[in-house]
Order: C-alpha cells, then structure tokens, then sequence
C-alpha cells in the first residue's frame, strides 16, 4: 500500500505545475484522474506525456457542455481534492469554481496554482517561470556577474515553488478537512513560492552575508571552493568544499600548498578561480571524478540526463529507469523504491463507475 492510497484527486489537465503536482500525487498512491480535453488531446501534447502523464487515467471531458459539467461535479462531490493551473476566473466562467465545488462537497480541498496568485495586481497578467523568479529577486542572483542572469531550467518556478507547494498545501488541506470536515481553497503562487524557497538569501542579505552584486556571494558561483569548473575533455566537474576540512581535502588532491591558498578572505578567491581552473584543466572528467573518489573534497562529474542513468549510485538505487527513462517516485519510504506507473484512458462513464 502507498501512502495516499484513498486519496481521490481530479486534475484538470493544464501545463507545468499542476501536470507535475498530479503524477507527484498519483506517484505517492493517490488516485488521479486527469480530465482533459473532449477530442482526448492533452495540453503537454506528446511531448514528456510517457513520463509526465504517469499513473493516472485521463478522462475525456467537454467542459462547455452541462451533461459534462454536471458528470464532473458528481466526481469532485465524491474527491478529496481538485487541481487545477488555469488563469484566475477560468474554473468560476465554467461553471466549476470553488464555490459551486464546495457547495457539491463541503469537505473538497480546491487546489489552484499559478504564477502571480489568484490576488494582486498582476494576477490576470501572462507569464513564465522565468518572470516569476525574476520579480521575487531570485532570478537576479543567478549567473556570472558579467552576463545577464541565466535562468535555472524551470526547476525553480514552475516545479519546486509551484507545483511542490501546491501538493503540500493540498495534502495539509486533507488532513484538516478529515479532522474538520471542512475543505480548503490553496492559492500556490509561484512568485510565493520561490519567495520562500529563497528564505536562506533573505536571511544573509539581512545580516549583511549577501550582496546584491552578482558573482560575490560564497553560493552563487564567486567562491572557488563552490562552482564548476572546465576539464581536458571539454567537460566539466562540480566543486562543493564548503567547510574547512573539505577545502583541505580539495587543496590535497589538486597538489596545492594550503600556505598558498588560503581559504578566506573573498578578496583572494579570483586568483584561487584561476590556479584552481588551470590544474583541473590538466585532466579529464573522468579521471578527476576518479581521482577524487573517496575523499571529503564534494568533487563530482557534472553528468548529462542521459549519463546520470547509467552512474552506478543512481542505478544501485534505481533512481531513473524504465523506457523511456524517468525518475522514479520521490521520496522513498521504508527504503522501498515505487515503481512508476504508466498512464491509462478512461471514458467519462467509467470513471463515475469507479467512483461509485
């Protein structure tokens, strides 16, 4: 048995975090069941839908229509929680909003996720991941300091502030309207979101530990105990000796003299940047990952997705498998790997059935 096995979701299919949200969801045992367009398209398209639209059943659905729309409201009476990544208004102008939900089931905890939040000035206004960590401050952090930011993937805003805060304050919302039975309305806004996943920076820039001038702070790629670094072979390897004893252990197998490398203070880390850039550059990837291998000094081959599935750590732990190759569910429990579960269609009437 799964941990939320018995946990009912709908998800209107959308894309980024709520696509994300759901198969995190259904990963972990609940049962999803992923309404989608009436011709059966889905907004990802064929693109991630092997790995994105895992474990649930998609349900054709037309929304415009009443007979539809009154199936529908008899399977979120009957659900723990809806999801949903629509602009703010959408779910109400279809006849389905938390009102109308909460009416049909007074226990429902109605998820909503978006960029800017179901408030504030910009709510209503378009958006990417990369606006929303832009106007939290977050965006301005990232990259080299003589370069316009660089974007981290959309790992940041769509998936880590949006659609994991989305399923935690779903989850909490359960469990409250189990003791209560009374549900909840979550408004997961990314610009929230990554606003408190940076707390850590708040904390320093407060205590006078971090600066706004990019490429001087001790994480942002400044230090080089902590950045990447170019190896023979046009590769690259990950250096993280934050603490005393692994900068010794990095400055041991690079064959440096700690007399002439002093750790502190930030004023000497370019000329560290350059010795320390030059020695990698003698060796490959490999051979460095290798060579380090053992030791406390957080050097690591910085991997592509295609060679992290075949890293004997990730294999021993089945961290990406199948075909074509995904991330197994995350977190584990009692150590046991879940296995990912493919997807399933399902017509409207089945799904009532199963419900039932």
């Amino acid at each position: 048995m799964k941990p939320l096995t018995g946990v009912r979701i709908i998800e209107f299919d959308g894309l980024g975090p709520v696509t994300f949200a759901g198969m995190v969801l259904a990963d972990l045992g609940a049962e999803v069941l992923r309404l989608t367009r009436a011709d059966g398209a889905s907004a990802f398209g064929d693109v991630g839908g092997a790995v994105l639209h895992r474990g649930r059943s998609a349900v054709p659905v037309d929304l415009k229509s009443p007979d539809d729309r009154a199936v529908v409201l008899d399977l979120i009476a009957r659900a723990d929680a809806v999801i949903e990544g629509f602009r703010p208004g959408v779910m109400e102008r279809l006849g389905l909003g938390p009102d109308v939900c909460a009416a049909a089931n007074p226990r429902l905890v109605f998820g909503r996720v978006t960029g800017w939040g179901q408030t504030g000035p910009l709510a209503d206004t378009v958006g990417h991941d990369i606006n929303y960590i832009a106007l939290t401050g977050a965006l301005h952090a990232m990259g080299e300091p003589d370069r316009p930011p660089r974007p981290p993937l959309n790992l940041v805003g769509d998936y880590g502030a949006g659609a994991m805060l989305l399923v935690t304050g779903v989850l909490a919302a359960i469990i409250e309207a189990r003791q209560t039975g009374q549900g909840r309305v979550v408004d997961a806004a990314m610009t929230d979101g990554t606003s408190l996943l940076s707390s850590l920076f708040h904390a320093l820039s407060a205590s006078g530990l971090w600066s706004a001038e990019r490429g001087t702070n001790l994480l942002d790629g400044s230090a080089p105990f902590y950045r990447c670094y170019a190896c023979a072979d046009g590769r690259f390897v990950a250096v993280g000796a934050l603490e005393p004893r692994f900068y010794a252990a990095l400055l041991h197998g690079l064959g440096i003299d700690p007399a002439e490398a002093p750790q502190f203070p930030p004023s000497g880390w370019p000329a560290l940047h350059a010795r320390f850039g030059d020695v990698f550059g003698t060796r490959s990837r490999d051979d460095w990952a290798a060579h380090f291998d053992g030791t406390e000094a957080c050097v690591t081959p910085v991997l592509t997705f295609a060679e992290a599935a075949s890293h004997p750590h990730n294999v021993s732990r089945s961290t990406l498998v199948g075909d074509p190759v995904q991330p197994s569910p995350a977190p584990r429990f009692d150590n046991t790997v879940i296995a990912p579960q493919p997807g399933t269609a399902l017509d409207l009437s089945s799904a009532v059935a199963r419900w039932t």
